[in-house]
């Protein structure tokens, strides 16, 4: 080795290995990421915040179909507030990784130090913050129409919307993991319009048929609707809804995590 061969070290260059960033930095970073795609992407913006918009204006404007008894709009915000959360947390990220498969975007990924667990992480850490931006502009458009939420209702509604929220990202993990994207695209939005409609979402469970009304008391749409109405009409917490999508998360969780794979 010659002097010429002895490089000074430079500010900020390694002086010995490198090394991954914690754990926490790995999961911010990719979160970033995360919602930087969801927010570029003209089509789950519609899906997202577009749409959920649209349904509350007419639901306000209208008064078909029955949202039960009580002040319409103050019914229609938390339905529409659960659409919100089946449209970022299941429709969004479904589609987004079913594709990420396909590219080989999540196989690279899945040997970085991130992780399974880390993209995990940074999916659901993403969905809220994107979910927080939606519930602010939801929100403010359901106030200036009228809405007039229960205060004391704030903290359970924002249980069921994590909840809600890890109970959906699992479902699309499972979705998004096990099938091929074509299969994907096509599924998440059939469900997203299924939820929408005898779902028991937007429109109450109590308002739909009676064989239907049944069934949907375990989806976890109609719990999560039914959550929100209990915390922002009542202010109260709707136990059996709660325990209804504690435990779609719990179990689509263990799925996901047994058959999820990172190839397409």
């Amino acid at each position: 080795m010659t002097a010429h061969d002895i490089r000074p070290a430079t500010p900020g260059s390694p002086s010995g290995p490198l090394r991954a960033a914690p754990a926490s930095q790995r999961v911010l970073a990719q979160a970033r990421f995360e919602v930087g795609t969801l927010l570029r992407n003209g089509e789950q913006l519609l899906v997202s915040l577009v749409i959920p918009a649209m349904v509350l204006v007419g639901l306000r404007a209208t008064s078909s179909p029955s949202l039960g008894s009580g002040e319409r709009i103050d019914l229609a915000v938390p339905g529409v507030l659960a659409l919100s959360v089946i449209s970022s947390a299941f429709t969004s990220q479904a589609i987004a990784t079913g594709f990420d498969r396909r590219y080989g975007v999540l196989r690279y990924l899945g040997v970085t130090p991130l992780g399974r667990s880390g993209l995990i992480s940074a999916k659901v850490l993403a969905t809220l913050t994107v979910l927080a931006i939606q519930v602010v502009v939801l929100g403010a458009l359901g106030l200036a129409l009228g809405w007039r939420p229960s205060l004391v209702g704030v903290l359970p509604a924002l249980v069921f919307v994590v909840v809600g929220t890890w109970a959906f990202v699992a479902l699309a993990l499972l979705v998004g993991g096990t099938l091929r994207a074509e299969a994907v695209l096509a599924l998440a939005n059939l469900l997203w319009v299924l939820f929408l409609t005898v779902g028991g979402v937007v429109v109450p469970r109590t308002q739909l048929p009676d064989v239907l009304a049944g069934p949907a008391a375990f989806l976890p749409s109609a719990a999560l609707g039914d959550g929100l109405r209990a915390a922002f009409v009542d202010g109260a917490l709707n136990g059996p809804a709660f325990l209804v999508v504690l435990g779609w998360a719990g179990a689509a969780s263990l799925l996901a995590a047994r058959l999820f794979t990172f190839d397409d």
